[in-house]
């Protein structure tokens, strides 16, 4: 998939595996619309090849509009869904209570509803586009190893990223006749800022539980991985870990 002189959207692209993501497809020429929430945005760095969209994933009018502004400077050929959340909570906690309903709700409505919407948006756009050997664009979400190993407080989330997965192979044959690709990355433990405030002491305790390489992984390690989907035209509908083969306990 041509990279150089196309369009790319990146969801969550401010900070994190999205910022890391977002820099490496500029790198490459691509003109990147980097979406995020307005305070996201007032954080991140200017970066050479990248416009800020504030826009929140789950409003369709805004990924709309951030779709429509991309496709609109070039080919939009690749998108990368990075937005997400991770917020904990028992099926029934320790005082009895049960897990809060709009809690789950609404990390199911960003991480997996959020990223059904970027798709089928993007990806009507991309079907509009000229192909290129066959080929209109590529789309990359976000699951997480906790789809296959969900831990103790992790139901919301484990769910979530479950639903990502699932869509994976079933978008790919969907689209398949536009010649759009999808494909998904399942990363394991990854230093982004959600960790920044954790202790060294638990950090080294994360670290300790990935069998190789013994540390945690990077963004910049996630936006090579997406890169490589990008540009390998044969990876479709499927999932890839990318974990130092861990499998998570239960806590």
């Amino acid at each position: 998939m041509q990279i150089t002189d196309t369009a790319a959207i990146v969801t969550g692209g401010a900070s994190g595996l999205g910022g890391a993501t977002s820099r490496a497809l500029a790198a490459k020429g691509a003109h990147v619309f980097a979406l995020d929430l307005p305070q996201g945005i007032e954080k991140a760095e200017a970066v050479d090849g990248v416009t800020y969209l504030p826009a929140d994933v789950t409003d369709a009018a805004q990924v709309q509009a951030a779709v429509e502004q991309a496709a609109a400077f070039a080919p939009l050929r690749t998108v990368v869904n990075c937005a997400g959340v991770g917020w904990a909570g028992r099926i029934v906690n320790k005082q009895g209570e049960p897990h809060d309903y709009d809690l789950f709700r609404k990390v199911v409505e960003i991480n997996l509803i959020g990223t059904f919407n970027v798709l089928r948006l993007a990806a009507a756009a991309m079907a509009k586009t000229e192909a290129v050997d066959g080929q209109r664009g590529v789309v990359v979400n976000t699951a997480s190893v906790a789809a296959f190993d969900g831990q103790i407080g992790q139901i919301a989330y484990a769910a979530s990223k479950g639903g990502v997965v699932g869509l994976t192979l079933s978008a790919a044959r969907d689209l398949a006749t536009f010649g759009i690709r999808v494909m998904t990355i399942a990363p394991g433990i990854i230093d982004t800022p959600m960790l920044a405030g954790v202790t060294e002491e638990f950090r080294a305790g994360l670290s300790a539980g990935v069998p190789f390489p013994k540390r945690l992984g990077t963004p910049a390690e996630y936006a090579q991985l997406a890169l490589m989907i990008v540009e390998h035209d044969y990876l479709n509908g499927e999932v890839i870990r990318m974990d130092g083969s861990l499998r998570m306990a239960p806590r």
